[in-house]
């Protein structure tokens, strides 16, 4: 009997054999030293759900005291997101479910009105006949508005499977949108309004270029800012008295709708050093329903006449009793001041009266004059022209626009004359002392008081917040 040589193991090698041995110890020791899949699927987890930089603040150190009790380095975030689209099914279980957004019905369309829209245009995009546009505005009789469209504006159609109009929707602001739904009858217009909440705002500011330009840093509206320049008007001469490190202050009233600002009230409270002097103002509505300014104190910031009639405006020549006139080149008295600004800035009364002269009067040219009770007059020169409503035997309240910067008359260029009378006799407008108007009556001080002393330690409190703030 023949018998077969056993066949002998195959043979490696030594260096396949040294390699091999090293890998299944470097196995070995992996599965000692690394945590399992499913501790390190958590962990992606949780970085992923973390809601706020405390709680990633805390997951940072927990993986940084992991790391000093392993000694091993910890996996780059970058990984632990790849290794997060490998995860089990288990672990997928525990991951947060992705936020898909909800996708517009197939029936819902919008369209942007752009150059050139009109309704008509706008129906046949969104693939409805332009001849129903007829239709459907005569169906109400506000339901016109939607034909006076804006460049920007949004229209939101919604259609019945038929293809026809249910509903046509458009926001025309943060507060206002407007709506056409058909019914039988035909097509129902609506007005939404949005009631804001009713909040108040702080804003400080420092000086360092003009009064808007430094505003507007601090965050402090146009309209905001020349209301500000009305209330302190009567004590700062905004055209020559600002200098570079005046501050102000202001509290005012701020419209919220779903936490975003959609518009402003009037300033509550505000503060304005000019120069080293520090001029205070809080709103006061009486008990009649009438408000004005007044100091912390009491006393009106309202005088007989505000400091300047042009606001914002460069002095370019003062009240001079021996000035060389530019256009007759003689020495001939300038009996008022010029405000020079560009042509067709508004002009206002600096107090109430009648209008003696809405008209030419010579080298004046396009004048105004106004009288003020029996003791004071004031004249505006050289006008472009004047306001609406304006004219000869009206009257005229303090603040009101009369008219506009021009260079009628004798005039080298575009600038308001403005002349201050007393009692007949011309005086600087600038250096004239103004009557004060009435403080807050003695039956309503407390109550003024009780609204003026908060708003002022709100200011004082902000301020502080601020400036510790800035110096950290």
């Amino acid at each position: 009997m023949t018998t077969e040589p056993s066949k002998a193991p195959p043979l490696y090698p030594k260096t396949h054999l040294l390699a091999a041995s090293g890998i299944a110890a470097l196995l070995s020791l992996a599965l000692l030293v690394f945590p399992s899949s499913d501790v390190e699927a958590k962990k992606t987890t949780l970085s992923l759900e973390l809601e706020s930089p405390a709680e990633q603040l805390t997951q940072d150190q927990d993986a940084a005291e992991t790391v000093q009790a392993t000694n091993e380095p910890a996996a780059s975030p970058f990984a632990q997101i790849e290794d997060s689209a490998e995860d089990t099914k288990e672990t997928a279980q525990a991951a947060p479910e992705p936020v898909v957004e909800p996708k517009k019905a197939p029936n819902h369309k919008e369209v942007i009105v752009g150059k050139g829209d009109t309704l008509s245009t706008l129906f046949e995009k969104v693939g409805l006949p332009a001849a129903s546009v007829h239709e459907i505005l005569a169906s109400d009789k506000q339901a016109k508005q939607f034909s006076q469209l804006k460049h920007g504006q949004k229209l939101e159609f919604e259609l019945n499977p038929e293809g026809q109009l249910t509903n046509l929707h458009s926001k025309l602001s943060d507060l206002e949108s407007i709506t056409l739904t058909k019914n039988d009858k035909g097509y129902v217009f609506n007005r939404i309004t949005a009631k804001p909440t009713v909040r108040s705002a702080y804003v400080h500011g420092v000086i360092n270029s003009s009064l808007s330009q430094s505003a507007a840093r601090a965050g402090l509206s146009h309209s905001l800012t020349m209301d500000m320049a009305s209330v302190f008007g009567y004590d700062v001469d905004f055209a020559q008295d600002i200098r570079q490190g005046d501050e102000f202050d202001v509290i005012y009233e701020q419209k919220v709708v779903n936490g975003k600002a959609v518009g402003n009230g009037p300033i509550l409270s505000a503060r304005f050093t000019n120069r080293g002097k520090t001029y205070t103002a809080v709103r006061y509505t009486n008990k009649q329903g009438n408000s004005s300014y007044y100091t912390a104190d009491g006393n009106s910031m309202r005088k007989a006449f505000i400091r300047t009639p042009v606001d914002f405006a460069r002095i370019s020549s003062k009240f001079s009793m021996g000035r060389k006139h530019p256009i007759l080149n003689k020495i001939r008295a300038h009996k008022g001041v010029d405000y020079a600004a560009p042509r067709g800035t508004p002009i206002k009364a600096t107090g109430d009266g009648k209008v003696l002269l809405a008209g030419r009067r010579g080298g004046y040219g396009n004048t105004i004059i106004i009288q003020h009770g029996n003791t004071y007059r004031t004249l505006y020169g050289h006008m472009q022209g004047f306001a609406k409503g304006v004219q000869t035997g009206g009257s005229v309240k303090q603040g009101q626009v009369i008219g506009y910067i021009g260079t009628t008359g004798l005039s080298t260029g575009p600038h308001l004359h403005y002349e201050f009378q007393v009692n007949g006799v011309h005086v600087d407008p600038l250096g004239q002392k103004l009557p004060m108007a009435d403080p807050i009556a003695k039956a309503e001080r407390s109550r003024f008081l009780a609204q003026s002393q908060p708003l002022m330690a709100r200011m004082d409190q902000e301020k502080a917040t601020m400036l510790a703030s800035s110096k950290r």
